[in-house]
């Protein structure tokens, strides 16, 4: 296996684990009753998640980013990988998406601004270099 495939299943396990820290206090908050029910609208007419605690909510959140930007870093990694284009310099990429990643989760947490946007950023940007050096 690729370092860069290393890290794209290594992100895939982040996933998992985001969800495990989003879940937890979730499930604190409303109960096995609610989180287990249909989450549609609760009794005044508004989506269950929009009533998580702030923090709880930021962990939502940060959680549907990265599913957002997996998809993106799925495609640079399975590009460069059938590609055989793989270097020193996209595996570099793949660790530092990865890296960020995993700061990105305390820094929404904490609202670390503007550094929330930074370290997404440096993901996106490890995440577009390894396309643009696939096509290269």
């Amino acid at each position: 296996m690729t370092p860069e495939l290393t890290a794209l299943a290594l992100a895939g396990l982040l996933q998992v684990l985001q969800l495990i820290i989003m879940a937890i206090p979730a499930n604190l908050q409303f109960g096995l009753r609610k989180t287990l029910g249909s989450r549609d609208v609760n009794t005044s007419g508004s989506l269950l998640f929009a009533e998580l605690q702030p923090r709880t909510a930021r962990l939502f959140r940060a959680f549907n980013n990265h599913f957002e930007s997996l998809i993106l870093f799925t495609i640079a990694i399975v590009v460069i990988t059938l590609s055989g284009k793989s270097s020193e310099a996209s595996q570099m990429a793949a660790y530092i998406y990865l890296a960020a990643r995993i700061a990105y989760v305390p820094a929404y947490f904490f609202g670390l601004n503007p550094w929330r946007s930074v370290i997404w950023f440096a993901g996106f940007g490890a995440t577009v270099f390894i396309l643009v050096i696939s096509i290269l």
